[in-house]
């Protein structure tokens, strides 16, 4: 069997006005992510943890910020895409760990739906889906909410 590990790390700044969506699911908030998709942290950083476990390159690389192809989409548009090119290359994906870190809003209330998006994008089990949410204790760009920054690990074999 051939196991493989990819980490992937995404951050995006906050700004007034804007959707929030993450892991798939749109969140109340008087702020959201400044990206030329819908600046889904949590999604972009599980794609680079894809991309990375088979040395694939960047979510950049396959769906660059400079494409109008890629302007507002739907990132779990590209989570499949990227699961779909992880399976051509024989690979299955095992399990996704995804830290989500930013102080407000309060994330525990959506991270079941979180899960269930982001499984059924996959088409993976729930279970083999984590998604954690941290506050930075208001230290960092997170902390005094400029932003949002997601870290994710995956497992994956053929």
């Amino acid at each position: 069997m051939d196991i493989r590990v990819g980490h992937g790390y995404d951050v995006h700044a906050l700004a007034d006005g804007l959707k929030l969506v993450l892991g798939g699911v749109e969140i109340e908030h008087t702020k959201g992510c400044v990206a030329h998709s819908d600046g889904d942290v949590a999604i972009h950083a599980i794609c680079d943890a894809l991309l990375g476990a088979l040395a694939l390159g960047d979510i950049g690389k396959l769906f660059p910020d400079t494409s109008e192809e890629f302007r507002g989409i739907d990132s779990r548009i590209l989570l499949r895409r990227v699961v779909d090119l992880v399976a051509s290359r024989g690979y299955t994906v095992s399990n996704v760990d995804c830290t989500i870190a930013m102080q407000r809003p309060k994330l525990r209330p959506h991270i079941d739906a979180m899960r269930k998006a982001l499984a059924s994008t996959m088409g993976i089990e729930c279970g083999r889906v984590s998604v954690k949410a941290t506050t930075t204790e208001r230290m960092g760009f997170e902390g005094r909410e400029e932003g949002v920054s997601a870290h994710a690990v995956v497992l994956v074999y053929r």
